[in-house]
């Protein structure tokens, strides 16, 4: 049998590092294809995965492929950057209909700004985490070792 990990298993290490009610406010279908459209668009973020991340079944709703909890919670990372991308289309929106003081009335110049930050922040986070993981791997006693003796013979 091929291993596999479901998009739920991201979704999960997703959804336990935001707090957003209108996830329970929704049926579970809508929360799925929400949660399906911010994990799709994280994929790309994940520049060099050690495994073949686009492989994916839509049907199932799963990678056709195991991925490790290290590339779980760099997706979910990336799904944040999304989701913030998301919550400051949003913003934008209000901005556009409102202008000059009625748009700094509002503080929501303050608060889109606020959401910049914090996406950046997540896609910086991301970064840093892809790092990390290209800078390890597994020996043959299952500890967690560098890589950048490898990374130097070839120069």
């Amino acid at each position: 049998m091929a291993e596999y990990t479901s998009f739920s298993a991201v979704y999960d290490v997703f959804l336990s590092k935001i707090t957003d009610d209108m996830y329970m406010e929704l049926y579970p279908e809508e929360t799925n294809d929400l949660l399906e459209a911010l994990l799709l668009g994280a994929l790309p973020w994940f520049e060099f995965p050690k495994v073949n991340i686009t492989d994916y079944d839509l049907t199932n709703e799963s990678f056709n492929v195991s991925l490790s909890n290290e590339e779980k919670n760099i997706l979910a990372t990336y799904m944040i950057s999304e989701w913030m991308g998301q919550q400051l289309a949003s913003v934008e929106n209000t901005r556009m209909k409102y202008s000059g003081s009625d748009f700094k009335f509002t503080s929501q110049a303050a608060h889109m700004d606020k959401i910049l930050k914090i996406r950046d922040a997540y896609q910086a986070e991301g970064f840093h985490l892809q790092r990390l993981y290209k800078r390890r791997v597994q020996d043959d006693n299952g500890r967690m070792v560098s890589t950048f003796g490898q990374m130097m013979e070839k120069f």
